[in-house]
């Protein structure tokens, strides 16, 4: 009789605890989405749908949006496709990329190259051929420097050349605005270069003056570097063996010992060895 009453008392225990156990299970099922609700912001992010160039108008089929769960929401994002749609891209942007307000121009902007131009900058273009454009390796998204050279003058009479224009953004080749992906070289008769209005002066003026060549740099060089310019005399051996002085001569080095003074007259080079 004392066991029965052990077994029916274990019995009840186990039936409260297993349906205590299904009853606090299913309410947990029922109520943790909204807990989750409401402790995870929820946003709606616009981003693109496929790859898009510099230079677009979006329209509807270029966006859509999707739920953005959390508080690490990119700062500009856009919460409205009317946010987003009839405005122009400033730089390309890749499928499922978001959708930032500083990627986008100000809306009745346009598109093309001009929205591309930061306030206060201009966009200059010049005539290049092969060489000048660096075989074609010079297109949009590289920098350049700018070389001058000025044929003889009155006030000058011999050629020179001389950087006057450092680490230039190439905005544009021919009419191609988006690099290719692969780097590959573009043929095009016309660069377009972004500068300030005083670099634009002196690159028009340098372009009528003499002639301009481009060289080509590392994007992420900005290191700005200063020379003195080189002509015909910067050519010869002699002037690079050593540095002058103020009478025009050049200590060379020494020769088995002894010192060698270069001397100049009257165009006529003199080595006197002392």
């Amino acid at each position: 009789m004392r066991q029965r009453r052990l077994l029916l008392i274990l019995t009840l225990a186990i039936v409260c605890g297993g349906a205590a156990a299904y009853f606090a299970l299913a309410y947990l099922r029922q109520n943790t989405p909204r807990l989750i609700a409401a402790e995870t912001p929820q946003h709606q992010v616009a981003v693109a749908a496929r790859d898009l160039p510099l230079g677009t108008v979006l329209k509807t089929e270029d966006i859509r949006m999707i739920d953005w769960r959390g508080d690490a929401v990119p700062q500009g994002f856009l919460t409205s496709a009317d946010l987003v749609i009839g405005r122009g891209l400033i730089t390309p942007v890749r499928a499922n990329e978001v959708l930032l307000d500083g990627k986008l121009a100000a809306r009745g902007a346009g598109a093309g190259l001009s929205i591309t131009i930061p306030e206060g900058m201009r966009a200059v273009s010049v005539r290049v051929d092969d060489v000048i454009g660096v075989a074609g390796f010079v297109l949009p998204g590289t920098r350049v420097d700018v070389m001058l050279t000025l044929p003889p003058k009155l006030d000058r009479k011999e050629t020179v050349t001389q950087m006057i224009l450092q680490n230039m953004p190439v905005l544009a080749a021919g009419q191609i605005v988006q690099q290719d992906a692969q780097g590959k070289p573009i043929t095009v008769s016309v660069l377009t270069l972004m500068v300030t209005p005083e670099e634009a002066e002196l690159l028009v003026l340098a372009a009528n003056e003499g002639k301009i060549q481009l060289a080509l740099r590392n994007t992420l060089d900005a290191a700005e570097v200063r020379t003195i310019g080189a002509n015909a005399r910067r050519l010869l051996p002699g002037d690079r063996s050593g540095r002058r002085n103020g009478n025009g001569s050049a200590v060379v080095r020494t020769q088995g010992g002894v010192p060698v003074v270069e001397a100049y007259r009257g165009g006529v080079r003199t080595l006197i060895k002392f």
